[in-house]
């Protein structure tokens, strides 16, 4: 018999919610998220609550006629810590040019949903933050 399991990768996870973004499955983005999920963005503030992290998505890939992304590293810290950097671009309506940018997340899941996101501009600065969190919740 086979010991598969049956606790949420953490990571996979993370792999799905960031393509959902990607298609503009919005639906589906919510349902990475818990009800009272928070969402801290570098420059956008703070959203609590998954109509507001959905909103705030679609306010971010509006602008774009067309939106693409990969994640360059994903790492699972344990205790449900994950951090990603992420690169992404989108490309205004009526441009030939692409707006790229290159961001980090550090999220905190428990039983397969994002409770917690933070997302960070700086890449060293998120880095440590992620191991700081893990850390933490490694100690209590």
């Amino acid at each position: 018999m086979s010991e598969e399991s049956t606790t949420p990768d953490p990571v996979e996870l993370s792999r799905q919610a960031f393509q959902a973004v990607i298609r503009r499955d919005f639906g589906s983005v919510e349902g990475f998220y818990a009800p009272n999920a928070v969402l801290r963005g570098a420059e956008v503030g703070t959203f609590e609550g998954t109509p507001a992290i959905r909103d705030l998505f679609e306010d971010m890939l509006s602008p774009y006629e067309e939106f693409l992304g990969e994640i360059d590293e994903i790492v699972d810290l344990g205790i449900g810590v994950i951090f990603a950097v992420i690169t992404a671009n989108g490309r205004p309506p009526g441009s030939t040019g692409w707006v790229d940018f290159r961001y980090a997340t550090v999220m905190t899941w428990t039983d397969g949903l994002i409770r917690r996101q933070t997302n960070y501009i700086d890449i060293d600065e998120a880095r440590a933050a992620a191991e700081r969190l893990a850390q933490k919740r490694a100690d209590v």
